[in-house]
């Protein structure tokens, strides 16, 4: 029977060393020679700004940094990245096992997985990870907001 990683590959994925994790949901992989960064599908993770940010980054570090991982590929986002899942050497999803921990959201606007949907209910519930704040705040609100405040800011020299 296959392995995960290799029915990946079969549909169109690719396998490579990651040499990078920029925060918990983005990384740069090697493959043939060239780095490719990847936005993991489903998920979003605090900005490295925000509470849990650097945590974020640390576990998902641990879970692939200087590891060969698989991406299932799912297409490329507005900034050119690969949007994609890693499958762990383990078989496990890198998507999967940031929720579980309790840093990463279910990203609903571009996932309808159950699956994700029951692991973030279960670290809400479990207040593991960032649900163990009192008011833990969506990376997609802390960016507009922070997009918000910018331009407010540029506003307001633009006066003076």
């Amino acid at each position: 029977m296959p392995t995960r990683a290799a029915s990946v590959r079969a549909r169109g994925g690719f396998t490579g060393k990651v040499v990078g994790v920029h925060d918990g949901d983005t990384f740069t992989i090697l493959h043939e020679g060239k780095a490719k960064k990847v936005r993991v599908n489903g998920i979003d993770c605090p900005e490295i700004g925000q509470p849990f940010g650097k945590n974020a980054r640390q576990y998902a570090s641990g879970l692939i940094f200087g590891r060969v991982v698989t991406v299932s590929v799912f297409g490329r986002d507005r900034y050119g990245r690969t949007i994609g899942d890693a499958v762990l050497p383990d078989g496990g999803m890198l998507s999967s096992e940031m929720v579980r921990a309790g840093f990463a959201w279910q990203y609903r606007e571009y996932s309808k997985d159950k699956g994700l949907a029951a692991l973030e209910s279960e670290a809400r519930s479990s207040k593991r990870g960032l649900w163990a704040d009192a008011r833990p705040v969506a990376p997609w609100a802390w960016r507009k907001a922070s997009r918000e405040k910018s331009a407010a800011r540029a506003a307001f020299h633009s006066i003076l």
